[in-house]
């Protein structure tokens, strides 16, 4: 799937797999800004694809930076 301009992130989940996320509002380059307030639970929509393989050019974040909300919509996918 395309990561449209860097508005799609990947999710990395604890059991291997991969969450394809939109962000709102924020453009993420390969690393994540310090700046960006990451903390706003309305900003992401978890879209429901999962996988074991990102695409190479995806922007990968750990689920520990997410807000609590949007971490268990991560595992009812």
């Amino acid at each position: 799937m395309a990561l449209k301009h860097r508005k799609y992130v990947y999710v990395k989940r604890s059991d291997g797999y991969y969450v394809k996320v939109r962000v709102l509002n924020i453009r993420l380059g390969r690393k994540v800004e310090q700046t960006a307030d990451l903390s706003n639970p309305t900003r992401y929509i978890v879209t429901g694809f999962k996988t074991k393989k990102p695409p190479l050019t995806a922007v990968i974040i750990s689920e520990e930076v997410l807000p609590e909300e949007v971490r268990k919509q991560l595992y009812e996918v």
